[in-house]
């Protein structure tokens, strides 16, 4: 089965790295828009826009580096692979976020309080409208691919161009509100509500990230459908100490079974690979450690070294 979880992880390394090209050839795109809508208006919320999509620029390079990454398979260095390249990266577009954030509410502030007025309004609306359009065909092409995948970095950066959309849409808010309005001071108060959007949205890109690195086990959900799948075969008498966890596209799971103590070896060998072909086919890509028990055992603290210990030594562990 280990040709399937390899075919498998080829296909969502492809889908993740196409996404990340794609995200990086949006914001170099939408980089020189704004820089020039940037210098023609003066408005700090095309300013604000046009940082963060220099951040999205390198964060998106960075996103294509981790997930390439993580589409490595396992070696000798990595025998679980390099899925948490993802989080890493997940996390990088997180402080840049977070910078983003900062840079753009001490520019607002200081707007606030000189006064500065913001002009040619129809350069900053123009390019803003095509910036909207740009950054839908991406948000629904990551979509995509997020769904089939579930890569975390992707999703850090669909997050991320969340984030450009509302920018986009603040920015032209803001000129019509300051140039055709009237209300000066409502460039640097959407400045203002920029930042703050963005510091929730750093926050919110961290939260997966973080559970990837620290291991947290699958949603309950997906537990017990796991769980439901694996209790089918008739041979099982029980099944404990499930243990789960997700690197990158990839999932990772080890459990403990009970099958009747008379069992023969070879009969045990063929009732766990047909339960590992069940589970990979609801699971694709799933790598799965199954620890036979005769019925009734219970594992004691320590057992699992002592069993280590005992683990012949002739040769390479393969």
């Amino acid at each position: 089965m280990s040709g399937a979880r390899e075919l498998h992880g080829h296909s969502h390394g492809s889908l993740t790295t196409r996404a990340a090209i794609a995200s990086v050839c949006t914001a170099l795109f939408l980089l020189l828009l704004k820089a020039y809508a940037a210098f023609q208006t003066g408005s700090v919320a095309m300013l604000g826009s046009l940082a963060d999509t220099s951040l999205d620029l390198l964060a998106s390079l960075v996103t294509l580096y981790g997930v390439r990454l993580a589409a490595t398979p396992a070696d000798v260095d990595h025998r679980f692979g390099h899925g948490k390249a993802e989080a890493l990266a997940a996390l990088f577009q997180v402080v840049l976020i977070a910078v983003s954030a900062l840079a753009i509410g001490w520019r607002a502030v200081g707007r606030l309080l000189h006064g500065e007025a913001t002009a040619h309004a129809e350069y900053g609306i123009a390019v803003s409208l095509i910036a909207i359009g740009v950054t839908f065909g991406l948000l629904f092409y990551q979509r995509l691919v997020i769904r089939r995948t579930g890569s975390v970095a992707i999703g850090a950066d669909h997050v991320h161009y969340q984030t450009d959309l509302l920018l986009n849409m603040s920015v032209i808010a803001a000129l019509v509100l300051d140039q055709y309005l009237g209300l000066t001071g409502a460039d640097p108060l959407f400045g203002v509500a920029i930042a703050l959007w963005l510091a929730w949205g750093a926050w919110r890109a961290s939260i997966r990230a973080i559970d990837q690195l620290m291991d947290k086990e699958w949603p309950e959900e997906k537990r017990e459908r796991f769980l439901a799948v694996a209790a089918r075969h008739p041979q099982l008498r029980g099944i404990h100490d499930l243990r789960t966890r997700t690197s990158g596209s990839h999932d990772f799971v080890q459990f403990h079974v009970w099958v009747d103590p008379q069992m023969t070896v070879a009969k045990a060998h063929k009732v766990m690979e047909e339960m590992e072909h069940r589970l990979e086919a609801e699971f694709p890509g799933a790598e799965i450690l199954i620890h036979l028990d005769p019925e009734g055992q219970v594992d004691r603290p320590g057992d699992s070294l002592r069993e280590t210990d005992l683990t012949p030594r002739a040769g390479p562990v393969r």
